[in-house]
């Protein structure tokens, strides 16, 4: 219980962050659509009150309320009224098998490799952090996720149970930095990976790396977590490359009019 306790205290730190001025209505709906796709925010779970959410994005109710409208039109909220009511999470989005299509176009395989090695250079602090700063019953709910993405066959849930499980090595290395920045990375990448528009993830393979990951951060062995995160992030960048190539793409990014 405490550590789920933990994990929420960390996720909504990101997720309701407070928005720079020049932020409006959107980038609401966007941070909040990126945090159920990436399983931070699960489909029937309810949003904090208005007056809350308000105060913790920095922005006036209106605006606010702007943004929930929008979620509430893409079918991802819906609100209720009553004693029990408030906003809750109806659905999972997932980005569209023609959007995914455009970003293997438009990026190109030294941009890929470029993510891949921004991705090494934050996993790998990211695990040895976790090695030193994690409790046993942290490690234990590591163990549990690592696993999810073989308990489904479909791509939306399968690409946030990866996510989720990155994210949460994030939260064990109890720097708030770097779990913006996983999440970022995550945003990035994850639903390329596990969509069907082309070769996707083997999950058996992906679920036995996080396994192996997960018990060596359970042993504190900081090396071995490290040479192994970074071979699970060089199998996801291979898996990304080969993923454009097989689409027709060329190598180089296209211009773009």
């Amino acid at each position: 219980m405490e550590s789920a306790l933990a994990s929420t205290t960390a996720f909504e730190a990101q997720i309701y962050r407070s928005l720079p001025e020049t932020e409006r209505s959107e980038a609401i709906v966007e941070r909040i659509s990126k945090a159920i796709s990436l399983g931070l925010l699960k489909v029937g779970e309810r949003l904090p009150r208005e007056t809350a959410l308000s105060e913790m994005f920095g922005v006036a109710p209106s605006t606010l309320r702007e943004a929930l409208s929008e979620l509430r039109d893409q079918g991802i909220v819906a609100t209720r009224r009553g004693r029990s009511g408030g906003t809750f999470i109806v659905r999972q989005p997932f980005t569209s098998s023609e959007v995914i299509r455009k970003w293997f176009q438009e990026t190109s395989i030294a941009e890929i490799r470029d993510v891949g090695d921004e991705h090494a250079a934050i996993a790998a602090a990211t695990v040895r952090l976790a090695c030193e700063r994690a409790e046993p019953h942290e490690t234990n709910r590591l163990l549990d996720l690592a696993r999810g993405v073989v308990m489904t066959d479909k791509p939306e849930l399968q690409a946030r149970a990866d996510s989720r499980f990155h994210i949460e090595l994030a939260v064990l290395a109890q720097s708030p930095r770097l779990t913006n920045a996983e999440i970022r990375l995550q945003s990035e990448t994850v639903q390329a990976l596990w969509s069907t528009v082309s070769l996707a993830r083997d999950p058996e393979q992906v679920a036995a790396e996080h396994l192996a990951l997960a018990r060596v951060i359970a042993n504190d062995a900081p090396e071995e977590a490290q040479r192994l995160v970074l071979e699970h992030i060089r199998h996801d960048i291979h898996h990304l490359v080969d993923a454009k190539l097989s689409l027709g793409y060329p190598p180089f990014q296209q211009e773009r009019s």
